[in-house]
C-alpha cells in the first residue's frame, strides 16, 4: 500500500466528539510524517481542528439553516484527497465523498450504504464497551496506523486568547493565586444531566470556598447558569466566550465540574483534573464518553437499576440519587492534591 498523501478526517458533530477525533491527527503523523492531514468540521468547532499543530487545514461544512449544502461541499474537497476517514458517518456525506473521486474511503460496515465506503470497521459503538477515541483510532488501522503508546490531542490555543482570559479575571480583581473552578451545568441534551437542584446545591457549597468560581454555557444556557449566581463572588461567564476563549479559561483553571458535555473532553485533552456526572445507560456511559484521563473522578446513580435506557432513567430520575457530599468531597480532594503539587 502506497503511503496516503492528502488524508480527509470527517467529524461532522458536536465539540466533544470532535475533541475525541483529535488524536487521530497525531496518530497518523507518527506514521506518515510526511502525510497531509485535513480535517471536516462544522462552523462552530473549527476552533479546535484548526487550533490542531498536527492538522494542515481545517474545512468547514457548508450548511444552510441546518442543512448540508450538498453541492457546495463536493467542490470544496472534489480530487484533493487520497485518502478519507469518516468517524460521524451519515449517507449524505457518505455520497459526498463517494463522488469526491476519493480513493480510499474508511468506514462503519454496518450501515446500509456502506458499500459507499471500500474500506470497512465492524464495530458497534452504541453498546458503550469501548471509549469514542479507541473507536474512532481502529479506523486508522485500514492505513497501517496503529493506537499510539501517546495519546496527544494536539491543541495549541493562541496567545491572545490567554491575554484575553487573564485580563478578563485580573479587570473582575481576581486574586491570582486563587484555584480557579469551572462548573458547566448545561450538556446540549446528550445524555441525562445531573438534575438543576443537585448542581446549585454543589454550587452553593462551592461558593463559600477560596476560589475562583466560573459558570459557563452557551447562549442558549444562558438562562440556566443565571440561576445558578447564589453568591456575588461567582463569576458568570455563559455567553461571553467563544469556544477559543473558553479553551484558554480551561487551560488556566485546575478543576472543571460538568455532565457529559464538550467543555469536560477540551479540560481532559488539556491534562486538567474533572468532575463528570454520568448516567449508567450504556450509550452515554463513561466507559465510552468519559473525559479521557487519569486526573477524571466520575459519579453515576447509585441506584442498582440494570439495562437502563433514557426513558427509564428520566422516568425514575437516577441521576438525582448522586449524592453531592461525596462530590464535594472530591473536590476537596482535588484541590489539596493540586496544592501540594504546586
Amino acid at each position: 500500500m502506497n503511503p496516503p498523501k492528502n488524508i480527509l478526517v470527517v467529524r461532522t458533530d458536536r465539540i466533544g466528539d470532535v475533541v475525541l477525533a483529535l488524536p487521530m491527527a497525531h496518530a497518523i503523523n507518527q506514521k506518515y510524517p510526511n502525510s497531509q492531514i485535513s480535517f471536516l468540521v462544522r462552523q462552530y468547532t473549527f476552533p479546535l481542528a484548526s487550533l490542531n499543530k498536527y492538522v494542515k487545514e481545517a474545512l468547514v461544512l457548508k450548511e444552510k439553516n441546518g442543512r448540508m449544502l450538498f453541492w457546495q461541499n463536493l467542490k470544496q474537497i472534489k480530487n484533493i484527497f487520497d485518502t478519507v476517514i469518516v468517524s460521524y458517518p451519515t449517507f449524505k456525506l457518505a455520497l459526498l465523498l463517494f463522488l469526491a473521486g476519493i480513493k480510499v474511503r474508511i468506514g462503519t460496515g454496518y450501515r446500509w450504504y456502506s458499500f459507499l465506503f471500500n474500506k470497512k470497521v465492524y464495530e458497534h459503538r452504541k453498546y458503550g464497551t469501548k471509549h469514542e477515541l479507541e473507536h474512532n483510532l481502529e479506523l486508522l488501522k485500514l492505513i497501517g496506523v496503529e493506537k499510539p503508546t501517546d495519546i496527544n490531542f494536539g491543541i495549541a490555543i493562541k496567545a491572545e486568547a490567554h491575554f484575553f482570559i487573564k485580563d478578563y479575571l485580573n479587570n473582575l480583581g481576581i486574586k491570582k493565586d486563587l484555584p480557579i473552578v469551572i462548573v458547566h451545568p448545561g450538556s446540549g441534551g446528550s445524555a441525562i444531566d445531573l438534575p438543576f437542584e443537585k448542581m446549585l446545591e454543589l454550587v452553593t457549597r462551592l461558593a463559600k470556598e477560596e476560589i475562583a468560581l466560573c459558570i459557563t454555557g452557551t447562549n442558549e444556557e444562558k438562562e440556566l447558569c443565571d440561576r445558578m449566581i447564589v453568591s456575588p463572588g461567582i463569576i458568570n461567564m455563559a455567553g461571553k466566550l467563544s469556544l477559543e476563549q473558553l479553551m484558554a479559561l480551561i487551560s488556566q483553571s485546575d478543576l472543571l465540574i460538568a455532565n457529559s458535555t464538550g467543555p469536560i473532553h477540551i479540560a481532559a485533552a488539556l491534562g486538567k483534573s474533572t468532575i463528570g456526572f454520568y448516567p449508567k445507560i450504556a450509550s452515554c456511559s463513561p466507559t465510552r464518553w468519559g473525559p479521557y484521563s487519569n486526573k477524571s473522578v466520575i459519579f453515576q446513580p447509585s441506584l442498582d437499576c440494570s439495562n437502563c435506557n433514557r426513558e427509564q432513567c428520566e422516568k425514575i430520575n437516577c441521576m438525582s440519587s448522586i449524592c453531592i457530599d461525596d462530590v464535594y468531597l472530591s473536590f476537596k480532594d482535588i484541590l489539596h492534591k493540586i496544592g501540594a503539587e504546586q
